[in-house]
């Protein structure tokens, strides 16, 4: 999109590197284009896992978190804090991730402040990536949200600022974690 607009128009929202994209895009059968606003960060560089954190540290209503793994202490301490504002915090998570000494410690700590945890009981990987904020923001990309995808991995976090795709993200969110035969409660 940079590409085709002249300089005049993007370059007042660039800050070093990092743009915010504000882009035309299609959501399943909305009857036509939604403008979002896109955030695209890089790690290590970036440092993603921080700016994922301050989009926890607003939430007023929900937090829904899939992950693959979660280790970070970073965002384990967003999401109790959030529950502690009354937030509804949500995980779902890979089994497979719970032989990772560091999940389980994780998962416990977010059990212990309420939160609650669902992890899958089919034979693929829960893969996503993806956090779903108060009907406004949603996330995407290959970062887990653990220390090694904050600080040393090559990775990407977009963070998403539209009603109609985070919506919708919201309800595939809510289709898995009703799904009784694919995802069991953690305990």
């Amino acid at each position: 999109m940079i590409g085709i607009l002249p300089p005049q128009l993007w370059k007042p929202f660039c800050r070093g590197v990092f743009c915010v994209l504000v882009i035309p895009i299609l959501v399943g059968a909305s009857p036509g284009p939604t403008i979002a606003a896109v955030e695209v960060w890089y790690g290590p560089d970036d440092r993603p896992l921080e700016h994922l954190v301050q989009t926890y540290d607003r939430a007023e209503r929900y937090i829904f978190v899939a992950v693959y793994g979660l280790t970070s202490p970073l965002s384990v301490k967003a999401l109790v804090g959030a529950k502690k504002r009354g937030v509804d915090v949500r995980v779902l998570t890979d089994r497979e991730r719970l032989n990772d000494p560091r999940q389980q410690r994780a998962l416990s700590v977010l059990r212990e402040a309420g939160i609650p945890i669902k992890i899958n009981r089919h034979d693929g990987l829960m893969h996503l990536k993806q956090a779903v904020i108060d009907d406004e923001v949603n996330t995407n990309g290959s970062m887990n949200q653990t220390t090694s995808g904050n600080r040393y991995n090559d990775e990407r976090l977009d963070i998403i600022r539209d009603h109609a795709m985070t919506v919708k993200a919201r309800e595939k969110f809510l289709l898995l974690w009703k799904d009784q035969e694919r995802f069991q409660e953690w305990r």
